[in-house]
């Protein structure tokens, strides 16, 4: 079992910058597929950007390439999600999520696969 709590959303205006944070435990902390992904009102869940915890497989959104970063603290057991040039599109509640694979081919190619889930933070991103 593993308990994801993110943290570090809020209101922006366009153009500005968040870094979320996703605090994993409960379970060794390797061999996890681990990703962000929103959702805001009315529209269904994208998958934001993923990662393997043992390298590889990294992977963003269109709509977020060359201005999100995914990122983890291996130490910390900790991933991080940093958003720069934000939009009002942006806006949407971000969860973290994670998968426990033994590699990452067997990667979720759909983010409902993936079997752990945090509460959500919430991003605002005003014009």
């Amino acid at each position: 079992q593993v308990q994801l709590v993110e943290s570090g959303g809020g209101s922006v205006q366009a153009g500005g910058s968040l870094r979320l944070s996703c605090a994993a435990s409960g379970a060794t902390y390797s061999r996890y597929c681990m990703a962000w992904s929103r959702q805001a009102p009315g529209k269904e869940r994208e998958r934001v950007a993923s990662f393997y915890t043992l390298g590889g497989d990294t992977g963003y959104a269109d709509s977020v390439k060359g201005r999100f970063t995914i990122f983890q603290d291996n130490a910390k057991n900790m991933v991080y999600l940093q958003m720069n040039s934000l939009k009002p599109e942006d806006t949407a509640m971000y969860y973290c999520a994670a998968a426990g694979v033994v590699s990452s081919e067997y990667c979720p190619s759909l983010i409902s696969a993936f079997a752990y889930w945090g509460q959500g933070t919430q991003v605002t991103v005003t014009s």
